[in-house]
């Protein structure tokens, strides 16, 4: 699986990044916002994104609506720090597949990757 990974934090791509590759999939992109994220999504075309919702400039909010909007199947997973709820039901709401919790368990987003193979 192509995986594009958001995330302003480059210390937290990289802990994702390594659960994903030992996970089978191969990271094709790392955005530091969601409107970075929405143009590599465009040029990349991943299988899934794994997209922050707190970022500077534009949040993964805004990025995931980007991203449904140009493509209507595209999988992506919010990743979300504990409190933040009220965002989560948002995202769910247009259109994000799953959600993880920051730190990342490993496990949990294994879970969440199997989940997305099978959409």
């Amino acid at each position: 699986m192509r995986v594009l990974i958001a995330d302003d934090a480059a210390f937290m791509r990289n802990i994702l990044k390594r659960i994903l590759e030992r996970a089978g999939c191969t990271v094709v992109g790392e955005a530091t916002n969601g409107l970075e994220a929405f143009k590599m999504y465009k040029e990349l075309r991943p299988d899934l994104v794994t997209m922050d919702i707190t970022m500077p400039d534009h949040d993964g909010i805004e990025g995931l609506t980007l991203i449904r909007e140009f493509d209507n199947n595209a999988k992506v997973i919010m990743c979300s720090a504990m409190g933040q709820r009220d965002f989560v039901i948002e995202a769910i709401r247009k259109g994000a597949i799953d959600f993880i919790v920051k730190p990342f368990d490993g496990d949990r987003v294994i879970t969440a990757i199997s989940k997305a193979r099978e959409k």
